[in-house]
């Protein structure tokens, strides 16, 4: 019987972005909802990927009208940190994806194996489309800049970290950047976690995030996905995309009593000077409520 030898496609980009980053934004579900999609009127839902070989991922795909949608899902055969990845589609047919450093640059080719439904040029238009939506968003997000801030506070790291997240005192040291701020949900790692303040009008603001990371005493990772906007949440659109992604990290380093904790936060230009004129006070409020307050850890 004879087989019919499947045809191979190329999309190929050059994207102005380290291929860490790269690499990071094409593989993390909270990113690939983001940029997966051909046209504006489709979109990506949702996202899971298990990025190993024999791993799967998942990725669902539906027009934003509702008229239709697919599950864009396979398993993976080769993962090569920051260099390649192969999969197969759950029709068999096999992916190949490259990414090639250069001095400031990431080039990412894709290798396809064609589906014999459509033309060959109609599924190249679509692919290409997807892959330069990605570097639209990979190039707007490395527009970000870090910023650092620290202090120094008279207490241990176990002090200065239940501190920092209580429930009771979190309000107090983040009420230099909004006097009604506070958190809902949890710090646990992988945890959904809202940052919210009421605004003059009455209405409700701040963060959709999740907890990236949580070691007790010693760093925690905030990762942003979206915004809430008179207290609906927000994951799509421009002014979501402005902070997805964006990380907010926090490092406790104890020597001898004492506590040096490091803030390492993703901004723009935008924000730049706001944070830098409240970070340091509200570092400083942290520090007087460890310094001159008994800590009480609330139920």
């Amino acid at each position: 019987m004879k087989t019919t030898k499947k045809s191979i496609i190329t999309v190929q980009t050059i994207i102005n972005a380290p291929v860490e980053k790269v690499w990071n934004l094409w593989t993390d579900p909270i990113h690939i909802v983001r940029w997966n999609n051909a046209s504006e009127d489709w979109f990506t839902p949702g996202a899971e990927n298990d990025l190993r070989v024999g791993g799967s991922f998942l990725s669902r795909m539906e027009a934003k009208d509702g008229s239709s949608g697919f599950d864009f899902k396979g398993n993976y055969s080769k993962v090569v940190q920051d260099e390649q990845i192969e999969y197969t589609m759950d029709d068999g047919r096999k992916v190949q994806v490259l990414f090639a450093s250069g001095e400031n640059t990431t080039t990412v080719t894709e290798n396809f194996e064609a589906e014999q439904h459509h033309a060959n040029e109609i599924q190249k238009t679509g692919w290409q489309a997807i892959l330069d939506n990605f570097k639209k968003y990979v190039e707007s997000s490395a527009k970000r800049i870090t910023l650092h801030f620290e202090i120094l506070i008279d207490r241990a790291s176990e002090t200065v970290y239940q501190t920092m997240l209580d429930k009771k005192t979190y309000p107090v040291w983040t009420g230099v950047f909004n006097p009604s701020f506070r958190f809902i949900g949890s710090w646990e790692k992988g945890s959904q976690i809202l940052f919210l303040g009421t605004d003059e009008d009455g209405s409700t603001q701040g963060m959709v995030s999740r907890i990236k990371e949580n070691v007790p005493n010693r760093f925690v990772s905030i990762e942003h996905k979206g915004i809430v906007q008179d207290s609906k949440e927000i994951l799509y659109g421009p002014k979501a995309d402005q902070w997805a992604g964006a990380l907010e990290n926090y490092t406790f380093n104890e020597d001898n009593g004492s506590t040096l904790l490091k803030v390492d936060l993703d901004s723009d230009e935008e924000y730049k000077s706001y944070f830098e004129d409240t970070y340091p006070k509200a570092l400083n409020k942290l520090k007087e409520i460890c310094e001159n307050l008994s800590f009480k850890k609330s139920a």
